[in-house]
């Protein structure tokens, strides 16, 4: 199945991220970093097909060494919170075959990213099936935030645009300093740019699928963008996806059924709205006619029409039990007109939208959450190996140590780096988190029941339709009344 997926962020030190650590994760390697004088080796690491730096033509030709690169970015950027580099995660479509992901994933970088002047480290990534692995092809993406300067020599990331008074001098501030705008160098961080990045990669891919006759197509923007109104699921990645396989239930595989079951419910819903708003508008002309009665007469109609056809005595009491149910309805809502009618269902369908936004908002948290809980066990699991290892002063025994237990001190300090901005006075709310996890679970869960009764209600209002059209036609085919009758029974 097509799949759209181009998401982008930054590496940078705030965040505990190093490039060259990044860059080693990405391509499978083994690279030193200077700037903190330790290694990063991934060589280990499955599922990296290919690596490969693309290069402007300014570029100095030892950038094609990925280490080179990355210590030099390290090395122009000084500051203990700088911005190191833009990451990117771009998936690749199963319908193509792996060598023509890897042209087509080229060609784009070389088209949007490199004739920027950009200069581009990337890497094509896929899960291992004979493991159980899904077919997940994607690609990651780095590029440096600083500009190369035509010379080779790297650039500034922002100039200073000084504001002027009246007179064209320089406006001072308080404290006698020149006041001015940050103005950036480059149209790279600017979100039109990577929305036209965005869109050019679904232009090139479905360009292909037209090409090799086939149907699916994918498109850069939102499901609300769109005007699909679909809640969102969470993305599961090839870990989730072979738990699943194997039948296993995650909490990310539940949470994305519950969603779709929501998604089919709200779907149903809309259809239904949509076509009984189609007939109010028919049935509003109709009954707005001269002498035309109202829903009850109507109503009245259909019933001793029914009953007039009716063989025995307990389906005539059967009808009048109905007609008085649905009269009971209509007086409880005060529905007495067509044009009522249509207000109560538009207001059904408003009700659904609010249900929808406050649904979609609570599994956009429940999901950060989810993210944050799951860096806590990282971090729980892996601290006491992080704390064995800093005791361990030889430095053999200590390669050795961390030789065994590479993957949880990767997973440790991935966890430790998304988790430091949590940190207060040295502990994570995790408490709180679960809390407000279980919190927003309920709410959702809340959310969703309050949709059944929705359902119920437009489905009698569908019920109430077609009696009421089947009076206002009476003299209607008796085969077209039928086709109706199994419409609205569907």
């Amino acid at each position: 199945m097509a799949l759209f997926h181009f998401h982008v962020t930054q590496i940078k030190r705030s965040a505990g991220q190093s490039a060259v650590a990044s860059a080693a994760y990405r391509s499978g390697e083994k690279l030193h970093s200077e700037y903190y004088g330790e290694d990063s080796d991934y060589t280990r690491k499955g599922g990296v097909l290919c690596s490969e730096i693309l290069l402007p033509p300014h570029a100095p030709p030892s950038f094609a060494d990925r280490q080179t690169l990355w210590n030099e970015v390290e090395k122009a950027e000084r500051g203990k919170k700088a911005q190191l580099a833009y990451s990117f995660d771009i998936a690749l479509q199963n319908e193509f075959s792996m060598q023509e992901n890897i042209g087509l994933a080229r060609q784009f970088l070389l088209e949007q990213f490199v004739s920027r002047g950009m200069v581009v480290d990337f890497s094509v990534h896929a899960p291992d099936k004979e493991d159980g692995g899904i077919a997940n092809p994607h690609f990651h993406v780095m590029c440096p935030i600083r500009p190369l300067l035509p010379g080779g020599k790297w650039g500034n990331k922002q100039r200073r645009e000084y504001l002027l008074d009246e007179n064209g001098e320089r406006i001072r501030d308080e404290a006698g300093k020149y006041v001015f705008n940050a103005i950036p160098t480059t149209d790279w961080g600017k979100p039109e740019t990577l929305e036209h990045w965005r869109e050019q990669w679904a232009v090139m891919c479905n360009a292909r699928f037209a090409e090799k006759r086939l149907d699916c197509r994918i498109d850069h923007r939102s499901y609300e963008r769109q005007g699909v109104e679909q809640l969102p699921t969470v993305h599961e990645g090839p870990a989730i996806r072979q738990m699943e396989a194997r039948g296993i239930r995650t909490d990310k595989g539940d949470f994305n059924r519950w969603v779709k079951a929501t998604n089919a419910l709200i779907g149903k819903l809309k259809k239904k709205i949509t076509l009984l708003l189609d007939w109010l508008k028919e049935a509003h002309e109709e009954l707005n006619k001269p002498q035309a009665p109202n829903l009850a007469q109507l109503l009245s109609e259909y019933y001793a029409s029914r009953s007039t056809g009716a063989w025995s005595r307990k389906a005539k009491i059967g009808n009048l039990k109905e007609f008085n149910e649905i009269c009971n309805y209509l007086m409880q809502n005060n529905l007495t007109t067509p044009e009522q009618l249509q207000e109560r269902v538009s207001a059904l369908s408003d009700r659904i939208d609010i249900l929808k936004n406050a649904l979609s908002g609570k599994s956009d948290r429940m999901k950060e959450l989810d993210e944050l809980l799951r860096m806590v066990q990282f971090y729980a699991d892996g601290k006491p190996v992080a704390d064995k290892l800093a005791a361990i002063k030889w430095k053999g025994r200590r390669e050795q140590f961390m030789s065994e237990n590479e993957n949880a001190l990767r997973l440790y300090h991935m966890a430790e780096r998304k988790l430091k901005p949590h940190f207060k006075d040295g502990k994570l709310p995790v408490t709180a988190w679960r809390r407000e996890h279980d919190r927003l679970e309920q709410e959702y869960a809340t959310g969703q029941a309050e949709l059944s009764p929705i359902y119920a209600e437009v489905k009698k209002l569908w019920q109430i339709k077609y009696k009421v059209e089947q009076a206002v036609r009476a003299q209607e085919n008796p085969e077209q009344s039928r086709k109706k009758q199994h419409q609205i029974d569907h």
